[in-house]
């Protein structure tokens, strides 16, 4: 059953920041975790986290042993998760020694390989681990978008070589899927970008974008369905902030609607 976008209007949006920013934190623990005990790929994408909607969780890939590691975000918990063994740890009001500490413990006691000593190649900002109504209804965002680009994985599935895996990156923070549009270097090639971010920088609330790459030259940029804008500073896309999709009557249909067009305008500037 889809998820009723309108139910994403309270709290509003704009509220969301402090607990993206806490969430964002929080998840480099599952993002060392992948590290310390995965593979390492070429486009980083070992340290990539999925949606366990049944969690309310962003857990990491299985480790050699079939564990993984977890952060649930309602209520604000890291987990480590095996077969027939699972720890977990309320976050709520603890620091980050202690927390390293735990998960190092955890990760042992499935034979894993401890976390605190990865550095990440990318900084984020340390915050209060504390719980919250404002963390209850971001997960509800990361189900709504993580449902949404799965959809969309499916509805693209017809081009070559196509979309690859939904997937949550922990730098960025946003639940995305790339569509494929030809063969070769998936660095250098055609492609499509279409995701979901809970916020950064740019937007201080959720919002949707379709990102073309490369990025077109100068391209006329056609007039999106209503909640749509371009977006060109730093990235380019099409972008639709939480605000302006749950000012329409159908949010998910409008942005369905953002999606479809700037999906075309982009093949039309890649020439697909």
């Amino acid at each position: 059953m889809a998820i009723d976008w309108s139910g994403l209007r309270d709290p509003a949006p704009g509220t969301l920041v402090r607990a993206r920013e806490t969430a964002h934190f929080a998840v480099q623990w599952v993002a060392r975790a992948a590290r310390a005990n995965l593979p390492a790929a070429a486009d980083d994408s070992h340290t990539a986290l999925a949606w366990d909607a049944q969690l309310v969780a962003l857990v990491s890939a299985p480790f050699p042993n079939g564990a993984r590691a977890g952060l649930r975000l309602a209520p604000l918990e890291l987990a480590v998760l095996g077969k027939g063994r699972s720890e977990r740890l309320a976050l709520d009001g603890r620091a980050a020694g202690m927390v390293d500490a735990w998960l190092d413990a955890a990760l042992a006691a499935h034979g894993l390989e401890p976390a605190s000593p990865v550095e990440l190649p990318y900084a984020i900002p340390a915050r209060p681990l504390a719980d919250s109504r404002e963390l209850a209804q971001l997960a509800r965002w990361f189900a709504a978008a993580a449902e949404l680009v799965g959809e969309l994985r499916a509805k693209y599935r017809e081009f070559r070589p196509g979309p690859g895996p939904v997937r949550c990156w922990p730098h960025h923070f946003d639940i995305a899927v790339l569509v494929g549009l030809e063969q070769g270097d998936a660095e250098s090639s055609r492609s499509i970008g279409i995701g979901v971010s809970p916020g950064d920088e740019y937007y201080a609330q959720p919002y949707a974008y379709v990102s073309p790459y490369p990025r077109p030259v100068a391209p006329q940029l056609p007039a999106l369905p209503p909640g749509g804008h371009w977006h060109t500073r730093d990235f380019f896309g099409a972008v639709a902030t939480a605000d302006a999709l749950l000012a329409e009557r159908e949010p998910r249909a409008a942005l369905s609607a953002v999606i479809d067009a700037a999906f075309q305008a982009g093949r039309r500037w890649l020439d697909v």
